[in-house]
């Protein structure tokens, strides 16, 4: 009797209250994420401009899109782009937490200093870094004494949005990959210094694959928000010169809200999700090669 009355005490306002707390961000998924996800799938299959009725045309835009020059070239800037972030956000970032971690003077200070660019908004980061290269008055090109056209290169801008992604980057996965460092254990590294291991074959032969779990997790983080990239390309090249920096995010609020093909936007935006989705199956499933503890017997 005295277990009854304890189980309708404990239960009764536990359900009550759990499913208070959860209900507002259940709204908020459903109307702000779940909901609009349906819509636009839906759309993906009409054409529409926002003013005249629907037209189902079944999966002409998609076809029209895997048909078209232009995608293929927009979609080859986003690999580029993706590929190229998605590394050199990865390497740098790791090679600073090495050495961070390795009980140097000031690391606080260090800390703080690469992990600001990160909470910059990126309007301010934009801003900045368009002075910095612009060819008239930028900084960088008073440094090198030339009249490089950065932002306005074929050749150059997107070499350009690269660097200024990587450089926002760095200070959060490096202290993802400090997080990393501060759970191994220090015996590991005693020993191989009792084996005569110099600080190259350490970091190659211990450091890399203990780190391997946290190394993937950032590769997985910084390659799917890599493919979304959407506010350094609107606001420092609007995907110029020439389509060069033109990615498909961008190229998706061009069509919906410059050029009002809203199923032609729809189309691109599934197409980019299929393909994130498949690449990071891809990577859960290599991983199994590469990182410790992850490998299959």
């Amino acid at each position: 009797m005295i277990r009854n009355c304890y189980k309708e005490k404990k239960h009764k306002p536990i359900n009550i209250w759990v499913y208070a707390f959860l209900l507002p961000s259940i709204l908020g998924c459903f109307l702000f994420i779940f909901l609009p996800s349906i819509v636009s799938f839906i759309l993906s299959f009409f054409k529409w401009n926002l003013i005249t009725t629907l037209k189902f045309t079944g999966i002409e835009n998609y076809l029209d899109l895997l048909s078209s020059h232009e995608f293929w070239f927009i979609f080859k800037n986003t690999i580029i782009y993706a590929v190229s972030v998605t590394v050199f956000a990865t390497i740098f970032p790791l090679i600073l937490a090495a050495i961070i971690n390795s009980k140097i003077l000031g690391k606080e200070i260090f800390k703080t200093a690469y992990f600001l660019p990160f909470i910059t908004p990126m309007i301010v980061i934009a801003m900045v870094w368009q002075w910095i290269f612009d060819p008239n008055i930028g900084f960088i090109n008073s440094l090198l004494k030339s009249n490089l056209q950065w932002l306005y290169d074929t050749n150059l801008a997107m070499g350009v949005l690269i660097f200024v992604s990587v450089w926002k980057l760095v200070g959060y996965n490096m202290i993802i990959f400090l997080s990393g460092f501060s759970s191994l254990s220090e015996q590991v590294f005693e020993a191989a210094k009792i084996d005569g291991a110099d600080n190259i074959k350490t970091f190659f032969k211990i450091t890399i694959p203990l780190m391997s779990p946290t190394i993937f997790f950032v590769l997985l983080i910084t390659t799917i928000s890599s493919f979304q990239v959407f506010d350094l390309i609107y606001l420092m090249t609007q995907g110029g010169p020439n389509n060069t920096t033109n990615i498909l995010v961008y190229w998706l609020y061009k069509n919906a809200f410059e050029f009002f093909n809203i199923g032609k936007a729809s189309a691109i935006a599934y197409i980019l999700f299929i393909f994130i989705f498949i690449l990071t199956i891809l990577q859960w499933q290599l991983r199994k090669k590469w990182v410790v503890n992850e490998k299959e017997n």
